[in-house]
């Protein structure tokens, strides 16, 4: 393989996003004050996500894609786990998986590691680490950390992921390889990369077409980014009005 062939071209950046992602998880199991701040910070997250979609999650075309996408791309789960894995199997996910949807995961695991880069950035700049805090103090935080290019690619992946699922549904001969390489990816310890490629699969394919579907989390996402760069302390509901207790 040359140094533009697609294949190399995929497994270098996979490669270097399960780096990123890796030092992320270290830092956060060896300090256990940042890792009890990130969970209560992406389960805060998490339910302002599930706030903002809640109109879709109730609709069966939706529901399959919203779980997906609060869960597997851009909610506060901890994928070290899946993260370790994929990084010991990569030689396998090159020899098992087309160069696209290569891409596609690594993308996915970049979208991950921004996440959580953006997670600790916003979290040095809360009151305090390991307590409750306020919408307000959120948007401040956000703000302060000074990361828009970052947060508008991190808008921009989930765009990019999901589109790219969008084609993978398409083309049933993937639907078919996906199937078939499920035995094959548990014996190669694939197990967690192909649960998530299932579930993208199913979750996509339910829908039948997720132009809308992403239009309207571009759409979302951006606003609420917009709103907070341009000040506002209020740019959604507090998603968990106990944590002021």
């Amino acid at each position: 393989m040359t140094a533009d062939d697609p294949v190399r071209r995929a497994q270098s950046t996979l490669v270097r996003e399960l780096a990123r992602a890796g030092s992320l998880h270290e830092a956060r199991r060896a300090d256990e004050t940042l890792a009890v701040g990130l969970a209560r910070l992406g389960e805060w997250q998490a339910r302002r996500l599930r706030n903002t979609y809640a109109d879709l999650a109730v609709q069966p075309r939706y529901m399959g894609a919203i779980a997906f996408f609060q869960h597997d791309l851009y909610g506060g789960a901890d994928f070290s786990r899946r993260d370790a894995d994929l990084a010991r199997v990569v030689p396998a996910m090159v020899r098992l998986l087309p160069p696209a949807v290569l891409e596609t995961v690594a993308h996915a695991v970049e979208l991950n590691a921004l996440s959580h880069e953006l997670d600790h950035a916003l979290l040095a700049r809360l009151p305090r680490i390991d307590g409750p805090f306020t919408v307000a103090e959120y948007c401040s935080a956000y703000r302060a950390a000074d990361d828009c290019p970052r947060r508008l690619r991190q808008i921009a992946l989930i765009g990019e992921v999901g589109a790219a699922l969008d084609r993978y549904v398409r083309t049933p001969m993937l639907g078919t390889a996906l199937s078939m390489m499920r035995q094959p990816a548990k014996l190669a310890g694939l197990a967690a990369l192909q649960d998530f490629l299932e579930r993208g699969f199913a979750a996509f394919r339910r829908m039948n077409g997720a132009t809308e579907f992403l239009a309207i989390v571009d759409a979302r996402e951006k606003r609420i980014h917009d709103e907070i760069a341009a000040g506002s302390s209020a740019p959604f509901p507090d998603p968990w009005p106990a944590s002021r207790a």
